[in-house]
């Protein structure tokens, strides 16, 4: 065949043109890692966990482990029989790895289920359930406050990285060089919240507008409240 045929060639770029879409496709995918437990210590086995735009699926291991693909701007979704139903987005500030505290909703019924179905040990979960509700919260389930406040408050957004998150409150009017958002923990304005785990924490309320006259200039992009379980 003459290499300049066009049908030759008309062949080349189509080929070529796959290759590429493949090659992008692949580039586009990530592959997410994760632990998940309960009660912030126990392994969960047996839980389904899909991600939304990669259409993947996958079941936790003995340790709670698992492995999926997921797209760019995917969502991974944890929906168990006996525990809070779980979402996290997936973008390019997530790490590789993924911890995430699934909320048991207790009940003779529940605990009945977990155990037939293999997602937790008798023991383990007849201990935790008498003995570690402080440790059975929603907060739990993010791996960091960053992590918690960018999942669970949409009106929130966090850039950045670790060591240089920087969190602002959407719709809030800034009058400062700085358009950052003013953390008050536990009273304390102008705290830092960096290595504040989300187990201990108690209670988060986000405000903005003249509700954060209070705090002066400081509010006026945006106040979050935090309060802990040892400012209590």
């Amino acid at each position: 065949m003459n290499p300049l045929n066009p049908n030759f060639m008309k062949s080349l770029y189509i080929v070529a043109a796959l290759i590429f879409i493949a090659v992008a496709s692949v580039a586009q995918t990530r592959v997410v890692q994760g632990v998940l437990t309960a009660y912030n210590k126990y392994p969960v086995a047996n839980i389904e966990v899909s991600a939304k735009k990669s259409k993947a699926t996958t079941l936790s291991d003995s340790l709670g482990n698992f492995s999926i693909v997921c797209k760019e701007k995917d969502q991974i979704k944890i929906k168990p029989e006996t525990f809070k139903t779980v979402s996290r987005k997936i973008d390019k500030h997530t790490a590789d790895t993924l911890r995430i505290n699934l909320v048991f909703m207790d009940s003779k019924k529940n605990r009945d289920i977990a155990i037939g179905y293999g997602y937790m040990k008798k023991e383990d979960l007849t201990f935790a359930a008498e003995h570690m509700q402080q440790e059975n919260n929603e907060y739990c389930s993010y791996t960091n406050i960053y992590e918690l406040l960018k999942g669970k408050f949409p009106g929130v957004t966090v850039d950045g990285s670790a060591g240089s998150y920087r969190v602002f409150v959407r719709g809030s009017q800034s009058i400062n060089s700085s358009d950052e958002v003013l953390f008050v923990l536990d009273g304390s304005a102008g705290a830092s919240i960096d290595g504040l785990h989300p187990c201990n924490i108690k209670s988060i309320s986000v405000i903005k507008d003249g509700m954060t006259a209070i705090y002066g200039t400081r509010g006026a992009n945006g106040v979050i409240l935090i309060d802990t379980k040892r400012g209590d």
